[in-house]
């Protein structure tokens, strides 16, 4: 057996595979032998109708059809591992010309699990770590008057008055985002909710709804950011149409010792303000041990070269919409409902997710890349133990073991403890 093997784009390779006639021969008889098997012939038992037989009844192209797909099969798998190519999903396989005594050539068309280019980035890495190792989880007091204020903010009760828009108060709203006159996918929506100055909306959307009053409508231009996650519309001018339902003003709570009881069995709102400066510190350690990994990542992936297999891609994009249905259901929620609540199709979501799902795809690599070089490694029962975590979280819903893909839970574990492991060795240099 010959094999060419050429690298193509975005990870895919192509393999050239000639089998000469003495290679390929056998499977001819095996072909005939296999469809006597499967079809019926009259006058013979299953799987006895000689290859003479068979050529009448289904024509001499079916059998060697058949041969083909065997030997395909075989060389394929035999291909790849003398190549040392890492297959991912199907291959797209052409045929050459089948002919009796002559070499069989075909050509296969696969994805491939992509290399990994790493240029020298232990100097980055052990910068990160020294920023990061200056720094103290220290609660200033500003810090927790902050978070009292956002504590007053989700205890606002919603007053409707009969006057003009202003900072801060919260409307309803009806839109649609057109261009050229035409509506853009997803551009709609009705009775948003939305607190004018919380900046959710693109830059100049909110201050052009300050000073309208409920069921008074505008029309007006306004150019995406040029970094908008929506590519298509980055740095693009649309017309927005808008309808304010209605102005409800925030009637924020005073923060005193009656705020502080509300909130719990606390006596005053100093015993709040200590249990804050308490609990304030784990948070922010956590928080910087998120955004220290983060560092890492982002410092791994400026020293990497990284082609994204438009299939591992769409893995990816699959995990996280598992993921985000499993946490739906968790709490009760019926997923398609749930993204009807969220004015989404599980394609918008994967368009969002897409950029997050190829920096993900390479953190993957590097870290499995990482782990492999360091011998970095998770033993079986620490994969099931994490296995057990996962399952707990779900284990109000019925036969959950029978919804899960237990194989698939148990590659997921491993690997994120795996890369936990690898994690915690970068930060230690």
């Amino acid at each position: 057996m010959d094999t060419v093997v050429k690298k193509l784009p975005k990870s895919k390779v192509e393999l050239r595979i000639s089998l000469p006639w003495e290679e390929w021969k056998g499977e001819i008889e095996h072909a005939a032998e296999h469809l006597a098997r499967e079809i019926k012939v009259p006058g013979f038992r299953p799987g006895k109708a000689p290859r003479a037989v068979m050529e009448k009844r289904l024509g001499r192209e079916a059998i060697l059809n058949e041969a083909a797909e065997h030997i395909v099969s075989h060389s394929y798998s035999k291909a790849l591992a003398q190549e040392k190519v890492q297959a991912i999903g199907a291959p797209e396989v052409k045929l050459g010309k089948l002919t009796e005594g002559e070499t069989l050539e075909y050509v296969v068309t696969v994805a491939a699990l992509p290399e990994v280019v790493l240029s020298p980035w232990r100097d980055a890495v052990k910068n990160v770590n020294a920023e990061f190792a200056k720094h103290q989880e220290i609660v200033e007091e500003k810090e927790i008057d902050t978070e009292l204020e956002k504590l007053a903010a989700m205890r606002a009760k919603l007053v409707t008055v009969n006057r003009e828009a202003r900072l801060g108060d919260s409307v309803l709203v009806d839109f649609s985002v057109l261009q050229d006159g035409v509506l853009i996918e997803n551009g709609k929506g009705e009775k948003h909710p939305l607190v004018l100055g919380s900046g959710v909306f693109i830059p100049g959307f909110e201050e052009k709804l300050l000073g309208m009053r409920a069921n008074e409508e505008k029309s007006f231009d306004l150019t995406f950011p040029k970094e908008y996650y929506a590519k298509r519309l980055a740095g693009k001018k649309a017309t927005f149409q808008v309808k304010i339902n209605v102005v409800q003003e925030r009637d924020l709570p005073t923060v005193d010792d009656a705020f502080a009881k509300g909130l719990g069995n606390f006596e005053s709102l100093e015993k709040l303000k200590e249990n804050m400066r308490e609990g304030m510190p784990e948070e922010k350690k956590i928080k910087r041990e998120e955004d220290h990994r983060a560092k890492i990542l982002d410092a791994l992936a400026e020293k990497s070269e990284i082609e994204h297999p438009d299939i591992l891609v769409e893995e990816e994009l699959k995990r996280m919409a598992r993921v985000l249905q499993a946490q739906a259901e968790s709490m009760g929620l019926n997923f398609s409902e749930y993204l009807v609540q969220m004015q989404k199709t599980e394609a918008d979501l994967k368009k969002e997710w897409e950029p997050q799902a190829k920096k993900m795809l390479a953190v993957n690599l590097i870290l499995d890349v990482l782990a492999k070089e360091e011998e970095i490694d998770v033993d079986s029962p620490e994969v099931e133990a994490e296995m057990n975590k996962t399952l707990a979280q779900y284990q109000n819903i019925k036969d959950i073991k029978k919804k899960i893909d237990m194989e698939r839970l148990y590659i997921s574990a491993r690997n994120q403890l795996l890369q936990e492991k690898t994690l915690s060795w970068l930060k230690s240099l």
